[in-house]
């Protein structure tokens, strides 16, 4: 499958321990779209309204050679496609304070599918001991002093 979009922020802004694979509810268009890299996960997260995962602020612009549709919005919210004993797992550990369930990238394949990450966020001070770490480590591989 190839990798449409990354949500690149979100494994810096959180510490991912868990990842999931969920289909997504797309129209013809918006797959086509899709499948042609124009997806943006930008601020995108997930929420659960009525029991169901529901992926908003997923943006994906309208593909351009579909017939010209006015009232198409590019965030609107997108359900997720998950079996319900995961539902009823992720909505566990949504509920622990802290924890988010955040979209990490957009593969596309036969189907179009989300990698959804739980994380607990990072304070500052973590952002910082993680640069700091990451420059070492390439500081070493680069034969560098230290």
């Amino acid at each position: 499958m190839k990798t449409v979009a990354q949500n690149r922020r979100a494994r810096f802004d959180y510490e991912i321990t868990d990842t999931v694979e969920a289909g997504i509810m797309l129209t013809g268009a918006e797959v086509k779209s899709c499948r042609a890299g124009h997806a943006n996960l930008a601020g995108a997260y997930v929420s659960f309204l009525g029991g169901k995962p529901v992926l908003k602020h997923l943006s994906i612009s309208p593909y351009a050679h579909a017939r010209p549709d006015g009232e198409y919005d590019p965030g609107h919210d997108r359900v997720l496609l998950l079996k319900q004993p995961e539902i009823n797992r992720l909505q566990a550990a949504i509920a622990e304070k802290g924890v988010a369930l955040i979209p990490l990238e957009v593969k596309a394949g036969k189907y179009i599918k989300v990698i959804l990450g739980l994380g607990k966020g990072r304070k500052t001070i973590d952002k910082r001991q993680h640069i700091k770490e990451r420059d070492i480590s390439r500081r070493v591989r680069e034969g560098k002093e230290v």
